[in-house]
């Protein structure tokens, strides 16, 4: 969410930053939804104070018996009261629909953040080791890499028509010590970042509210691509419809007040830890000497893949559940910037204990999300694509987040408040990860390498074979 009056200060900048986004100038319509709330607020002002000072003359006519005056002026006080329930919804009205305006506004571009349209345009910043098929130790004798997929349907251990059968496409059986290495590489990624990185390890809900996913800015804009959980397992479509029916027969809906507590009680499943980690400060002010706050936690993740269509539907790579750890820290606007590098490397890190090749990009204002300020990506090369993937995003957001989810902060011995700043990465997607891995350590007969650092979350297994 943008600061209001920053863009009243300075308009045309804020226009330059969303034309580095490729939208048209929004200022101008801003300041006159902010004009509307202002004179709204002005005018509500304006009849409360006439009304008060209107009741002080009462009291100086009743005191001085001018029984005429005293009733005239309570006729006025009277009238202003009733006309107040009507400014106060209007002054809500006008905010609101500043709020709408504002929520649909992507994050502003930091000025060092690459021009460009679209993932052709990003820098690659780094890279870290060889490719696998540059490596006497790897690939040793395959002259084709196998995609995950094919080596794990030739293993016996994913199972994608099962998994179809039991809840369509987009999902995996995982078997034997194939779902062993998702689980192990889970719990690698956790304790490298709790014990070397200082994380705290959190064990957050994967079902959230609306107000958690607006505060992360998943709503309102990508809502088509999330899942929506109602208690009782009814849909807003067949509530509506339950509306109409009843309102066609002309007798009174039964559903009417279950829609209104779908709307309050309704959840959504989460696309990502970054909602309840950082929502963890939310309508909250923190001591500055407290921060900065890192959290951490592996969760199982839910996406439509709304837009995503006829995209990666082979495989593990685009997935409605998935498994992945979360990094999120909460600091002061001074801290952010370092705090993003620190967070990048321990991302890395993962990569590099796994000694799996990769690059760090610096996305370009084109291809970020649309709640950051500047983004990395990790790109993981996958042997049988012949590709890089992405396999972890870390972005910083200064205070994007923070205004709305109202999550300050306040400097020791200061009445001062101010919003923090909040970042977020994937350290990394574990069901990514373990694809890089089940390509990168494939062996001519088909089976996997487990990498040296995996093997003791592996009960000492160093190789992963077909089912007997």
């Amino acid at each position: 969410m943008h600061d209001i009056r920053l863009i009243r200060d300075d308009p045309q900048a804020f226009d330059r930053a969303l034309a580095r986004r490729g939208l048209a100038p929004l200022s101008s319509r801003l300041l006159e939804l902010d004009d509307a709330r202002r004179a709204a607020i002005q005018e509500a002002q304006t009849a409360q104070e006439r009304r008060n000072a209107l009741s002080k003359e009462v009291g100086e006519a009743m005191r001085a018996k001018d029984v005429d005056r005293a009733n005239a002026l309570k006729a006025e006080v009277a009238r202003l009261k009733e006309t107040a329930p009507e400014l106060e919804q209007r002054e809500k009205a006008a905010q609101a629909a500043l709020d709408q305006e504002l929520a649909a506004i992507p994050n502003t571009p930091l000025a060092e953040v690459p021009d460009g349209a679209d993932e052709s345009d990003n820098v690659v910043k780094s890279i870290f080791g060889e490719r696998p098929d540059a490596r006497p130790d790897r690939l040793q004798g395959v002259a084709e890499p196998r995609q995950h997929f094919e080596l794990g349907e030739a293993l016996g251990l994913m199972d994608f028509e099962t998994a179809a059968k039991l809840s369509g496409s987009r999902f995996v059986v995982l078997k034997g010590q194939l779902a062993r290495l998702e689980r192990a590489l889970g719990q690698f990624m956790l304790d490298l970042h709790v014990g070397e990185h200082g994380y705290e390890e959190v064990n957050p809900p994967v079902l959230v509210r609306d107000d958690a996913m607006f505060g992360t800015a998943q709503l309102p804009k990508f809502r088509e691509d999330q899942f929506r959980v109602v208690a009782g397992g009814l849909t807003r479509a067949e509530f509506e419809a339950s509306a109409r029916r009843h309102a066609e027969a002309g007798v009174a809906d039964p559903a009417g007040q279950a829609f209104a507590d779908w709307q309050d009680n309704g959840h959504w499943l989460i696309p990502t830890a970054e909602v309840p980690l950082t929502n963890l400060v939310r309508e909250s002010i923190v001591g500055e000497e407290e921060l900065p706050k890192r959290f951490t936690a592996l969760t199982h993740c839910f996406r439509a893949e709304a837009g995503a269509a006829g995209r990666d539907t082979r495989g593990m790579l685009r997935q409605h559940q998935f498994s992945k750890v979360e990094l999120v820290s909460v600091t002061t606007p001074e801290a952010s910037l370092a705090e993003h590098e620190r967070m990048l490397a321990c991302a890395e890190a993962v990569l590099r204990k796994l000694d799996l090749h990769y690059r760090v990009v610096t996305l370009c204002t084109g291809d970020m999300g649309f709640a950051s300020a500047r983004t990395f990506d990790l790109e993981v090369w996958l042997p049988g694509q012949q590709a890089y993937r992405e396999v972890s995003s870390v972005s910083v957001c200064n205070d994007f987040q923070a205004r709305r989810m109202n999550a300050r902060c306040r400097a020791k011995d200061s009445r001062q408040t101010r919003f923090v700043h909040t970042l977020n990465g994937s350290g990394t997607a574990v069901g990514r990860a373990m694809i890089a891995v089940m390509e990168t350590y494939q062996n001519a007969d088909g089976s996997i390498t487990v990498p040296a650092a995996l093997v003791p979350y592996m009960g000492g297994v160093t190789r992963i074979e077909a089912r007997v």
